[in-house]
């Protein structure tokens, strides 16, 4: 039985509980065979993470390699056109790489080769995490394999070329719906092979324990940052922090900054794809119920049978069945809301963004501006509401253009 934890320990740095459970949500559920494995992984983590030569080698990598701290931005001709709130960006689009994914992946690369390992394996939906891993691996010298389901790999051709060119194996998943879920079977499998010489660098803050309080520590850099820069620029916090949620790292990475300031409202955005129907979308917080995936326990979707259903979104980087233990902790205490953009409701932010500030968001991304942009036209101009631009939309230019081009549009939805 998870124990839950104390409540008068911040939730900014709020840690699990010696078996890996935020309250009920997360654990290692993992087979006898891993656990070895896993408990190397865990111990030489929280060692690490406590040693000054390492702190001081990822901080000199943030800045001088990643670009941090990445800068926070004012939408002045979005905010106009709405006429509500004005609307701020975490522009983590701007980190090398172009996303915030390779905020953990320095840091699991390095934990990596810190323990000996000869090689990283991961999964990658969208192609960002497997991008700033290929990357991270190029630069401190491991051998990097990323699987990848078939359908993001199509769909996401210019990331799986980005892998390529940094040294990585690209490894197509061809079962089941061919996406992240398929993907992250995979890579845990080729795992299993070889725990002794690889690492298996989980993209999200999902997973068996330690991974969801080792990726949302990294990413934590995003909250911090963005905190310092509101207050500074604007001497306030803001009204409200947006950020889309899949597995959760970016939305969890910028929320851990404000979850002790109870005056700004925290506001995760999940997929709601097509609609309402299994299959259709990627909701996990809105249709889902607890259940176990991938080695903890979470919100799921899932069947009559506990097995994780067909999930879907235009942002491959968020259709995942599941999400981070963190968030289902967040959502059953009320500390965030989580709520649901369309894929119309990110394609419309997506040309938004594009036209009124020259910014191209990220699908994944675009989910969160476009639950933003509704947010702001009903909330007073001296209302401020910060988004965590999560990554760029580079990956996506040829798959928008040729399935969704701007005259399919109604011009009643876009602001110019």
């Amino acid at each position: 039985m998870a124990k839950t934890n104390q409540t008068n320990q911040s939730l900014n740095t709020q840690q699990p509980d010696a078996e890996g459970f935020f309250g009920t949500y997360g654990g290692a559920f993992i087979p006898p065979s891993l656990q070895s494995a896993m408990k190397e992984i865990t111990d030489s983590y929280l060692q690490i993470r406590e040693d000054a030569s390492f702190i001081e080698e990822l901080a000199f990598l943030q800045k001088t390699y990643t670009g941090r701290p990445s800068p926070v931005y004012y939408c002045k001709r979005l905010s106009e056109a709405i006429g509500g709130a004005s609307i701020y960006l975490k522009r983590e689009d701007l980190n090398h790489t172009g996303a915030h994914k390779i905020n953990h992946c320095l840091g699991e690369v390095l934990l990596a080769k810190r323990m000996g390992k000869k090689k990283v394996i991961a999964e990658t939906g969208a192609g960002q995490h497997g991008v700033a891993l290929a990357t991270a691996a190029a630069l401190l010298g491991l051998e990097c394999d990323i699987y990848m389901g078939s359908v993001d790999v199509d769909k996401q051709a210019p990331n799986v070329r980005r892998m390529q060119v940094l040294g990585a194996r690209v490894i197509p998943v061809d079962r089941g719906t061919k996406t992240l879920k398929d993907a992250v079977d995979a890579a845990f499998e080729a795992y299993l092979e070889d725990p002794v010489q690889t690492m298996y660098a989980i993209g999200s803050v999902v997973g068996p324990h330690p991974f969801p309080l080792m990726v949302r520590d990294f990413q934590s850099v995003v909250g911090r940052e963005a905190r310092e820069q509101f207050l500074e620029t604007t001497g306030t916090l803001p009204g409200s922090v947006v950020a889309c949620v899949g597995g959760g790292s970016n939305a969890i990475g910028i929320f851990s900054g404000f979850l002790d300031d109870p005056e700004v409202a925290l506001v995760g955005v999940e997929p709601g794809g097509r609609g309402p129907y299994p299959g259709d979308n990627a909701a996990t917080m809105t249709y889902g119920k607890v259940g176990k995936i991938h080695g903890f326990a979470c919100y799921l979707l899932q069947d009559a049978n506990g097995e994780p259903l067909p999930v879907y979104s235009i942002a491959s980087g968020l259709d995942y069945p599941g999400v981070g233990p963190q968030h289902c902790y967040l959502k059953d205490i009320g500390r965030v809301s989580y709520v649901m953009a369309s894929d119309r409701d990110a394609l419309t932010a997506f040309y938004n963004l594009s036209r009124l500030e020259g910014i191209i968001p990220a699908l994944e991304s675009s989910h969160a501006v476009g639950h933003a942009i509704k947010m702001a036209s009903h909330l007073p101009k001296e209302a401020t509401l910060l988004v965590n631009l999560s990554g760029r939309g580079d990956k996506d230019m040829d798959y928008v253009l040729n399935h969704y081009p701007i005259e399919a549009y109604e011009s009643s939805q876009m602001l110019v």
